[in-house]
């Protein structure tokens, strides 16, 4: 019994151990997969060298994140271009196994225009150094977000060698993700697989895949066409494209007239009784009197504003009468002869195809090594920060990192967003409700009977139902200044008024020759006085 005892003991010992050596061996494999790390905890300067060309006048700062303690690249100034880069211990190999490029980046103050990516440069032998760091500088990858107008996403450039032609030609990852617009710590991750596929991975959610050799996710592909167009093939001089031509044998009808009008007057039109022919449209305001301060010398000879003829709303009409037009049943257009099928038509013509002289095949992209990692921007925004740059040879390496160092870091952004967001709509809503308290005080003193009755109605519901608010406020401002419009103006208008509201401008008038009116009444006239006053004009001789 003891030796089965001492047998159990020994085999739960070799296990405990061989798991632990495992494991060992995995946390061993882990730090193996990780190619280049930069927390940025430590000061940058000495390690990544800023470029010295003239053009690149951004200052780079090393600052810590809005609300942490940890530390980042600081992109400090507005409308600047920023040019910095950083050379790898030893180049990174992406021809072998899966490779994954990752980093951090917040948008502090919003990302109006500008870019927050990263170029994975070739090395130096491809004709660059890092204090001439620019952006002709020869690069492997372009990768992370770009956004100025129409522009937003987060961009995928391989530049990929024609072993035919020996160019570099970029070739764009096809309908990108977009990037976050919020001012929090994302994360992008680029993860090339040896099979040909790349996934685009934001806050580690797959937001876009793609196979490097599909025509249909990058432009233009890596693998050109077989065949092109024969750019020497012209089109012979009688090939005829036209699939119908006007009939040659049709004629014009003898009753064809081109010139008939399209309108003719209608001679059964009958002037109506009552017209006053003698009467014009418009008259002059009887009631408007020139201003006391009009300079005929300087704002010209002043004209009375014109407002329609009373007498013309009870006629049937006033000036000279015409008779109307109607369609003329006679008229038929230019004539044209009808389309026939072309006996001679050969289709539209295309040059022959060729041999394409690029063309190669190819198993697997031909990636260039990285050598260092450069940031080169252009910015109106300041604020952005890099951090966490990593580039690995594992998944589960850049998911860890993404785990450690980004996600408590988002985690407390996001719980403050949510706070900033519940603060500001709380502040929303007391001032939302002093606005309504002055609007409901303002209905409550301009309007009166059935109209005072509707405001308030609409500003129930503006009250109760938020995504109606700012049309019906609007709707009820323009209310507001059209009563207060009529109360300064005395409901006059200074060009056309209608008859009724002339009517009434006459009642109001004779009501304000009261004594206790007389100085409301002066008030009035002024203004009446001065609506119609016009500069730089002069009646017509």
């Amino acid at each position: 019994m003891e030796d089965r005892k001492r047998k159990i003991w020994i085999m739960q010992y070799l296990l405990v151990l061989s798991i632990g050596c495992f494991v060992s061996q995995l946390c061993a494999s882990s730090d193996d997969d990780v190619k280049f790390y930069e927390s940025f905890d430590e000061e940058f300067e000495g390690r990544w060298i800023v470029s010295q060309k003239s053009d690149y006048t951004g200052v780079w700062k090393h600052e810590k994140s809005e609300g942490h303690d940890d530390c980042g690249l600081l992109v400090s100034e507005k409308a600047r271009k920023y040019a910095i880069v950083k050379e790898l211990d030893e180049p990174a190999i992406l021809k072998d196994g899966t490779v994954v490029l990752q980093y951090e980046v917040r948008l502090q103050n919003g990302l109006e225009c500008g870019g927050a990516y990263i170029k994975y440069l070739r090395p130096q032998d491809a004709g660059w150094t890092t204090k001439e760091f620019d952006n002709e500088s020869p690069y492997t990858i372009m990768f992370g977000p770009d956004k100025c107008g129409a522009t937003n996403k987060v961009h995928f450039i391989l530049k990929h060698k024609n072993p035919k032609t020996g160019k570099y030609i970029e070739h764009h990852l096809k309908f990108p993700p977009s990037v976050p617009l919020d001012k929090l710590t994302h994360v992008y991750t680029a993860i090339l697989k040896p099979d040909n596929e790349l996934r685009i991975l934001v806050d580690g959610e797959e937001k876009k895949k793609a196979n490097f050799l599909s025509e249909d996710d990058f432009e233009p592909p890596l693998i050109p066409a077989k065949t092109i167009p024969d750019p020497d093939d012209k089109k012979p001089e009688d090939w005829d494209e036209r699939a119908k031509i006007p009939d040659p044998e049709a004629t014009k009808p003898e009753d064809w007239d081109e010139d008939a009008p399209m309108e003719i007057e209608d001679e059964e039109a009958v002037k109506p009784e009552g017209w006053l022919d003698d009467e014009p449209d418009e008259i002059d305001d009887p009631e408007a009197t020139k201003p006391v301060d009009w300079d005929d010398e300087e704002d010209g000879e002043w004209e009375a504003p014109k407002i329609e003829n009373p007498k013309c709303s009870e006629a049937p009409g006033c000036g000279e009468w015409k008779r109307p037009m109607k369609t003329n049943p006679s008229y038929r257009g230019k004539w044209k002869p009808p389309l026939i099928e072309n006996p001679n038509y050969k289709g539209i013509w295309k040059p022959q195809l060729i041999g394409n002289p690029k063309y190669f095949e190819l198993d697997k992209p031909n990636f260039e090594p990285i050598a260092a990692i450069g940031i080169e921007i252009w910015t109106m925004q300041d604020g952005i920060l890099f951090d966490s740059i990593l580039i690995a040879s594992s998944e589960k390496a850049a998911e860890s990192y993404r785990e450690t160092a980004w996600k408590p870091k988002f985690e407390v952004e996001k719980e403050k967003q949510k706070d900033e967001e519940s603060t500001d709509s709380v502040m929303l809503k007391g001032i939302q409700k002093v606005v309504f308290e002055y609007l409901y005080k303002v209905a409550n003193l301009l309007f009166l009977g059935e109209h005072k009755d509707k405001v308030l109605d609409l500003l129930e519901k503006a009250e109760k139902q938020p995504n109606l608010t700012i049309g019906i406020i609007i709707s009820i401002i323009v209310v507001f200044f059209s009563v207060l419009l009529k109360l300064i103006f005395g409901g006059k208008k200074p060009a056309k008024v209608s008859v009724e509201a002339k009517k009434t401008e006459v009642v109001e008038t004779s009501n304000s020759n009261n004594p206790e009116n007389s100085e409301a009444k002066d008030d009035q006239n002024e203004d009446a006085a001065g609506a119609p006053r016009k500069r730089n004009t002069r009646r017509d001789n």
